[in-house]
């Protein structure tokens, strides 16, 4: 019966979870929240953290080799034929029934620093793991960053494919009056229709390019996509935009200061040399300590009686200590082996440090390059939109009053409304560009 209830309650859990995840499909996403949801979903953030998780248990278990071992146990069976009785040591052909009792311990006491130096290894593999984290979460930042401009980029586009639609159809409907009243030959009327017709699919192209756009930003937030996913515009004036007044040299040595892969990358030479240190560590002696305790019963008379288990158990209690000196003198050459390898790790790490920050201070020198090749191109985008658009009146008011030809009043148009397209592209450019550089001096990764 209770199964009637629980199967209902179910389907209703799952259907307010489709609600709520179609709701926030469908909401107006401010930035702040599509870099928040992208670092929750996304897997290579994960894998990341779980790769701390894993490097901070690595710690503990090394750690743990500084406390001695302990276990116990029992074990109980039967033996038959001639063999010994545990007990008096003498060889009888019966069936002994025996429970055996143990308890074991070790310390080690030296093993030439390998316990500390690997305790310190695993310490700077955590910290190293967690920058390595904040990067993962710094390269989602900023791809997020560029999707969602790229998405208010194509929506700005479709905006302005619109508005050069509706101004083609407000001239088609004046150019078909004056057809039909015979002040204008039918030819008119035909080229109008054809940059009516061109301008309808360059409105269903930006369409499609800001679908796109939606759908590049929703999979980066790891969400399905919907085409009702919006996103919230931001004031994106490129005069609030400045470009930095530091040179290549100068934002690269904060950069050093501030990119958890250099730090993480420099932490791994740290690691490396305490991997050498461990495997130098196995040309050394080892010494440590062992205790045991054993105990056990049997099911035979002795000097014509059985004692109970616990009489048993306590007659029968031993005990032993150890110490255990081992002294490495011919390995097959592999603590050598080990210790070479050790230091063609710590090369590695030594070249990936070095990749790490030539690949910082090429991404630097590109990035600066292009923040300032754009800010060039914004400027000019301005004065070329300033300079058409009023061509584009001019040529307007003459094409009513038949001065010039269509063809050149569609010349003027689509110059106009491409300088406003390529006006557009460089303004979001520029703004990408700038907050790049932005973030390699350590400012605040907004918009």
């Amino acid at each position: 019966m209770k199964y009637n209830y629980i199967l209902p309650f179910l389907i209703a859990i799952l259907l307010s979870s489709s609600l709520r995840a179609q709701d926030f499909n469908l909401q107006a996403l401010d930035l702040q929240t599509a870099i928040d949801v992208a670092l929750e979903n996304n897997l290579n953030l994960q894998r990341s953290q779980v790769n701390l998780a894993t490097q901070e248990a690595n710690l503990i278990g090394n750690q743990g080799q500084r406390i001695p071992t302990f276990s116990t146990g029992a074990s109980t069976g039967y033996r038959w034929g001639r063999s010994i009785n545990p007990v008096t040591n003498l060889f009888e052909n019966n069936r002994i029934g025996n429970i055996n009792l143990v308890a074991n311990s070790n310390l080690t006491l030296f093993a030439g620093q390998q316990i500390t130096n690997s305790i310190k290894q695993n310490q700077t593999d955590i910290e190293a793991a967690k920058f390595n984290v904040l990067a993962t979460e710094n390269n989602i930042t900023l791809n997020v960053i560029n999707l969602f401009i790229n998405v208010v980029f194509a929506k700005e586009q479709l905006n302005i494919a619109e508005n050069q639609l509706a101004t083609t159809k407000e001239q088609l409907t004046v150019t078909t009056k004056l057809v039909d009243a015979g002040s204008l030959p039918l030819a008119n009327k035909l080229d109008i229709q054809a940059q009516n017709a061109t301008n309808e699919l360059e409105v269903i192209n930006a369409s499609n390019n800001l679908r796109i756009a939606k759908l590049n930003l929703a999979q980066s937030m790891q969400i399905p996509f919907d085409n009702r996913l919006e996103v919230i515009t931001p004031d994106l004036n490129p005069e609030n935009y400045g470009l930095t007044q530091k040179v290549v040299d100068e934002i690269f040595e904060i950069a050093l200061e501030l990119m958890p892969e250099i730090k993480a990358a420099q932490l791994g030479i740290e690691s490396a040399e305490f991997g050498v240190k461990i495997a130098k560590a196995g040309f050394l002696p080892t010494l440590g300590i062992g205790a045991s305790a054993f105990s056990n019963y049997i099911d035979q008379f002795f000097m014509g009686e059985r004692p109970d288990f616990s009489t048993q158990v306590r007659n029968n209690f031993s005990n032993s200590a150890n110490f255990q000196l081992n002294i490495p003198i011919l390995s097959n050459f592999r603590n050598r082996a080990n210790v070479q390898r050790a230091r063609l790790q710590k090369r590695l790490s030594e070249i990936q440090e070095e990749e790490t920050r030539n690949q910082l201070r090429q991404d630097i020198e590109s990035a600066y390059t292009n923040a300032y090749a754009a800010r060039q191109s914004y400027q000019a985008s301005q004065i070329r939109v300033s300079s058409l658009e009023e061509a584009f009146r001019i040529a307007q008011q003459r094409f009513d009053a038949g001065a010039i030809n269509f063809a050149d009043y569609q010349l003027a148009q689509n110059n106009y409304f491409n300088s406003q397209a390529d006006l557009v592209t460089a303004k979001y450019t520029y703004i990408f560009r700038v907050k790049v550089l932005d973030f390699y001096l350590g400012n605040p990764l907004k918009l």
